[in-house]
Formats: structure tokens, sequence, C-alpha cells
């Protein structure tokens, strides 16, 4: 019995030795294979840098869709037991860029759309259908010639408007000359002093055109499976504070499966005018004094969107 138990024990040890030793040598064949992998996607991504320094066009677009859909029925621990409710949101990121070797030309795309439901069944004059909630278009084309290797004379028309509701009121169009600073592949800085920002709308006692300055910086770039834009558009009045505006722009999308993936967008604004027509759209006879640039707070406006991405 003794001799049996021993030999049990020799090739159990034996048998541990070998999977060890086995563990090993894959780990060290792993090692091997990923030091292989890794010196081929640092070659890889030089050519790549090498690509994207060649003149020519560069196009891409990545967007984000968002839903959420719900029912109820006879749930009475809810104060409205019988409602449909629902939210959808869709985002789009485009760009189409020409590079040069003495100019550029930069065409930009955003554009933020929401639709939100909420059907009291019990209430006969509820509203059934789906209203606008998020409502963002902008676009840019901004063109420059090289003075230095990293700066450019340039000019830049921007248009921001909403498309659901209220298209063109308000409308806003700069147009401007100025310099642009390009310290990296992906970083474009404006910095236009001679901007004129044009403001279409119904009441023109409110909103105003005025001259300024406009500032731009935009940072696009991918890396691997993440998309990544951030935009900030700023125009500063030269006539008065109260018609300087600024908005801006942060989405992101990571890919996880043929271009599907999930994304991410918010947005800020600050814009006094708006902020203004708003009050002045609900202001009640008696509840006090008329709204105002002097009375109304320039509140921070903001928007997101989370759900499914797709990258083109």
């Amino acid at each position: 019995m003794t001799k049996k138990l021993l030999i049990l024990f020799v090739m159990f040890v034996g048998v541990t030795s070998m999977n060890a030793q086995t563990k090993e040598e894959l780990q060290a064949q792993k090692a091997e294979k990923q030091a292989a992998a890794n010196a081929l996607q640092a070659e890889a991504d030089a050519i790549q840098a090498t690509i994207d320094a060649l003149p020519g066009w560069r196009y891409g677009a990545f967007g984000t869709v968002g839903a959420n859909l719900s029912g109820f029925n006879n749930w009475f621990a809810q104060g409205t037991p019988n409602v449909n409710s629902g939210n959808i949101g869709v985002t789009v990121n485009g760009f189409a860029n020409l590079k040069q070797e003495k100019y550029f030309w930069r065409n930009a795309l955003n554009v933020n759309l929401g639709w939100v439901k909420f059907d009291d069944r019990d209430d006969p004059t509820d509203d059934d259908s789906f209203r606008e909630g998020t409502d963002v278009f902008n676009i840019s084309s901004l063109y420059g010639r090289y003075v230095f290797k990293n700066f450019a004379v340039s000019g830049l028309a921007e248009y921001r408007t909403t498309i659901l509701n209220n298209f063109n009121d308000p409308g806003y169009l700069d147009v401007g000359v100025g310099g642009t600073w390009t310290p990296v592949e992906n970083l474009v800085v404006v910095i236009h002093p001679l901007n004129y920002n044009f403001v279409f709308a119904e009441d023109d006692t409110i909103f105003q055109s005025s001259l300024g300055a406009k500032i731009l910086v935009d940072y696009t770039r991918k890396i691997g499976a993440i998309n990544f834009k951030s935009n900030l558009s700023a125009f500063q009045s030269y006539e008065s504070s109260d018609l300087s505006n600024w908005t801006w722009i942060n989405s992101f999308g990571y890919t996880l499966w043929k271009g599907i993936g999930l994304g991410f967008e918010f947005g800020l604004r600050g814009n006094q005018q708006e902020a203004v027509n708003f009050a002045t759209a609900n202001f009640v006879e008696g509840s006090g004094p008329a709204p105002s640039f002097e009375n109304v707070d320039n509140e921070l406006q903001s928007y997101w969107l989370l759900g499914l991405n797709y990258s083109f």
C-alpha cells in the first residue's frame, strides 16, 4: 500500500511539473507574439500618419441613436396608471476636409434631433403624439491659406438654427476673416477679430445682428474604435455683451462590432437673446415687470443623449 501511494505521489508531482512547464512555455509564446504584434501595430500607425499627412480630401461621419419606449396599464402605484411614453434622439456628426500644401478647406455638420411623448390615456385632451425635444443644426465652412507652417489667413461661414420647430427663428450666420492656428493634426483654433453675426428672427426687437469677434475651437479624432469630437463656437459682440453667444458640443462614439457601438453627446450654450425671447413668450400680464435684458438671467442651456452609435 505504501509503494502504491508513493508511486501515485510521484506521478502527481510529475504531472504537476509538466503542466506548470507547459503554462510557462505558453506564456512565453504569448509574450513573444504580443511583442511582434506591437511592432507591427507601430509600423501600421506610422504608415497611417504618413497617409494622413498627404494632400487630398478626408471624409468621415458618426452618429448616435437613443430610444426609450414604455407603456403602462392600470399601474396604480404611479399618478398616471395608463400612460404611453417615449423618448427618441438622433445625432449626426460629419466632416469633409480638403488639405493641400498651401491651403485647406474644412467643412463640418452637427445635427441633434429629439422627440418626446407622454400620453395619459385617461385624459382625452392629452397630446398623444411625439413632440419636438432637442433641436440642433450647425454647419460651418472654413477656408485658409498658409502664411506659416501652422498658421493661415482664413475666412469662416457658420450657420446655426433649429429645423424641427421655428426654423431660422432664430437663425445665426457668422461671416468673418482672421487667422487659423493648427498646432497639431486634429486641432483647429480660429480667431477672427472681424466677424459679423447676422441674426434672423421675426422679433427684431430682441434678436439683433452685430459686429464682433469669432472664436472657434474644434478637435476631431479617431483612435482605434473611438470617435471623438469637441467643438466650441463663440461670438463676442463689440456692441453689447447681451448680443454675444457661445455653444460647446462634445460627441463620443465607441465601436463594438461592425461599426455599431455606444454613443454619447452633450452640449452647453449661453445666449442672452434666446433667454429673453423665451421669458417674453411665456410672460403673463400682471405677474411682474416685462422681461428685458436687464432682468432676465442668462441661464446655462444644456442637453445630452446616450444610445447606440454607428460609425461610417
